[in-house]
């Protein structure tokens, strides 16, 4: 999931960041993989969760900051690697 960052949006106007929400469970390999091969921070954000016994609890959890487009990229290929991760259990 894309959100934009909490930072002030008037600061970075020509380059709004985006975080992608890194799901609890992903594996650190992909982690590693998205660093590796995007120009990415890894950046920790407080998010209130809505699942299992979590009801609106909120966590530091780990996101990838980027521009939009690197962000979509980065979405895309978590998704396509926890697929292929999935399918090979």
């Amino acid at each position: 999931m894309i959100q934009v960052t909490e930072e002030d949006p008037q600061k970075n106007a020509d380059t709004q960041l985006y975080d992608v929400l890194i799901p609890p469970g992903v594996p650190r390999k992909i982690i590693a993989d998205v660093l590796n091969k995007f120009d990415v921070e890894l950046v920790e954000r407080k998010q209130r969760l809505y699942f299992a016994n979590m009801e609106g609890d909120e966590r530091e959890i780990l996101a990838f900051r980027a521009p939009l487009e690197v962000a979509q990229e980065v979405e895309k290929f978590i998704f396509a690697e926890l697929k292929e991760f999935i399918e090979e259990e």
